[in-house]
């Protein structure tokens, strides 16, 4: 080799010129995996619990008529126990006008209640329809439910409903004119018996939202010509011409206007009284999953909804029990203490009227916990190979999950490593 003057260039020695692959280490302590999952176990506590004690009794009293109107959390109740006489026949019937707030709205309407032995009449609001159920139980203490229905009467904004029957069979008017027969209900006198409960059910959070008008219990069967006659009188005077063949039981006409007492006008006797504070009469405890169970589309919603929100307590928990030395049988650990966290839930929910207390909710969220470990475990290997294949001339990023074996000084390992080409 020349140089530009002519003379020949000293060799020079060949150099190579190397980069080492840097790469640094990213490690999360297992106090903040801890403080991580203490969060989670804090969130599934507010969600749960929240607002943490009886709301006050969203009921109000009309002020361009009579009446009451009923919020998101509002019910009343009677003052004593309706019971029935010897004398009475099993006839029987029941007014009530009423508005909901939204059509297709749900809540009970009204509930009669007997604890012991169980037995309950009411009428709810299932979206557009008016369901009758009859619970009971038999003389082997066997609990027997009937429901019927009648479709899409809840389509009209104001309503006036009669439930009338003889004992056997029952029938259902609004606005005076019949829109079904139940053969064979066996609705009786005996059925509107024990304490009345308007606007929510005697055992779990079922609140119906919208305005009552006037309330009214007869021990006889209102043929059609009298359920036509009431429906002018209250519609247009505000009260029935009562008969005394009809055998008034009560009549509340809801014209009180203030207070917290709803007087019955047909005999002196059983009031309607306002609590103060919102209630669920006898509150049920850990309802079994076969009571629970209905085929519906918001029941499958419901059963996802509690898995999903116990994932992430199980994927924090096994990472914190997994990082610990001497930790044993962290995956077990794990779903133990996620069912016993809902166990505590439920057990508390079962004292707080706007939530309701049932054995589901710690099957869902027991299984809940388990997806998070398996969750857990599965992102350990994967999003490498996912990475190194996505990424192969690029910077790549690996995720190493630590635990007993790769982690010895009790913190949870994120590798990241840089290489250049």
């Amino acid at each position: 080799m020349h140089s530009r003057s002519g003379k020949e260039a000293p060799p020079q020695l060949a150099t190579r010129v190397t980069t080492t692959s840097p790469s640094f280490h990213i490690r999360i302590p297992r106090q903040v995996i801890g403080a991580l999952a203490i969060l989670t176990l804090c969130g599934i506590l507010v969600a749960g619990l929240w607002p943490f004690h009886s709301p006050k009794n969203q009921v109000y009293w009309l002020r361009n008529g009579n009446g009451l109107r009923f919020g998101d959390y509002g019910t009343i109740l009677s003052s004593g126990i309706f019971e029935s006489v010897s004398s009475d026949g099993p006839a029987c019937s029941l007014e009530i006008w009423l508005e909901p707030v939204l059509p297709g709205n749900g809540g009970t309407v009204a509930a009669f209640y007997s604890p012991s032995p169980r037995r309950q009449f009411s009428l709810q609001q299932s979206h557009y329809d008016l369901a009758l159920q009859r619970d009971f139980e038999d003389p082997h203490h066997h609990g027997q439910r009937v429901v019927r229905s009648a479709d899409e009467v809840f389509r009209k904004k104001r309503l006036f409903v009669t439930v009338t029957s003889d004992g056997r069979d029952a029938a259902v008017y609004v606005d005076g004119h019949l829109v079904t027969r139940l053969l064979g209900f066996g609705l009786s006198i005996q059925d509107l018996t024990g304490k009345l409960i308007v606007a929510n059910s005697p055992l779990q959070n079922y609140s119906w939202s919208g305005q009552l008008r006037g309330l009214a219990i007869y021990r006889s069967e209102l043929n059609a010509t009298q359920v036509a006659q009431h429906y002018d009188d209250w519609t247009q005077k505000g009260k029935p011409a009562v008969a005394e063949n009809e055998r008034a039981l009560a009549l509340y006409l809801l014209d009180e206007h203030s207070g917290t007492i709803v007087h019955n006008r047909a005999r002196p006797g059983i009031d309607l009284y306002i609590p103060e504070r919102y209630l669920v009469v006898d509150q049920m405890f850990l309802e079994s999953p076969w009571k629970e169970f209905h085929r519906q589309w918001s029941y499958l919603k419901y059963l996802l909804v509690n898995i999903a929100g116990f994932v992430p307590l199980g994927f924090f928990l096994f990472a914190y029990f997994s990082a610990a030395p001497r930790m044993r049988c962290a995956a077990l650990a794990t779903v133990i203490l996620g069912s016993v966290v809902s166990l505590t839930v439920e057990v508390l929910q079962a004292h707080l009227p706007t939530r309701d207390s049932g054995v589901t909710d710690i099957i869902t969220n027991t299984l809940g916990t388990f997806v998070g470990v398996v969750s857990y475990r599965a992102t350990a290997g994967p999003l490498a190979r996912v990475a190194a294949k996505r990424w192969p001339r690029c910077p790549g990023m690996l995720w190493s999950w630590g635990s007993r074996q790769t982690s010895t000084d009790e913190s949870v390992r994120i590798a990241l490593l840089v290489t250049t080409a």
